[in-house]
């Protein structure tokens, strides 16, 4: 089995070499030096809190082509937890549960792509957006794909094969207001035609 390269980011350099000793001997993972951080597959930072300074370092870690990364944070919430995803972290461990086998499970699964959060964290995280969708997004007409009912509903149409004007008739709107629709649709999800526009509603399970 290869080793997951992996570059470690704290401010504090006891707290990184504490982590580094941890994962050192372990043969799933190779911990990177710095000189080396650009080729790791997996980003680790380390932070008392998920504060600006730490996203910075995320941010950071990202622009220089590090595809994954794991955050251990000492302290940790839902609405932390947003921020972090927003960044594009893969996986997230409270310090306090931050053993080796458990670093080692988490960092091997966010460089396959598989996504590690504690599940308290996640059940409050899932009801929050289930409010979300129920208190702001659903009385207007809006889901967290970004697009509307009458969207996603043009679009199916769209790709079952009708043209404007049947789609038109269809739905008893104008040519324009469709033609407005899938403008809108294209234009603020920067999808290129009609196609594309498909694609991505089929991608993500849309239509």
């Amino acid at each position: 089995m290869s080793r997951v390269s992996v570059y470690l980011h704290a401010n504090d350099p006891i707290c990184r070499a504490g982590l580094a000793s941890q994962l050192r001997p372990r043969p799933e993972v190779l911990v990177l030096d710095e000189e080396e951080c650009s080729g790791a597959e997996v980003g680790v930072v380390v932070s008392d809190t998920v504060d600006p300074e730490s996203l910075r370092a995320m941010r950071s870690l990202r622009c220089l082509g590090i595809p994954r990364l794991v955050v251990v944070a000492g302290r940790i919430d839902e609405a932390d937890l947003v921020n972090v995803m927003e960044v594009g972290v893969a996986g997230v461990v409270r310090r306090s549960e931050a053993t080796a086998d458990r670093l080692v499970s988490v960092i091997t699964s966010a460089a396959v792509g598989e996504g590690a959060v504690p599940p308290d964290l996640l059940g409050r995280l899932l009801t929050q957006v289930g409010r979300l969708q129920r208190q702001v997004l659903g009385p207007r007409g809006l889901a967290f794909s970004g697009l509307a009912d009458r969207e996603i509903e043009v679009l199916r149409l769209v790709a079952e094969g009708l043209d404007t004007a049947e789609i038109a008739r269809k739905l008893a709107y104008s040519e324009r207001t469709i033609k407005n629709v899938l403008h809108d649709v294209t234009s603020r999800l920067q999808l290129r035609n009609r196609a594309h526009a498909v694609a991505y509603a089929l991608r993500n399970g849309l239509i």
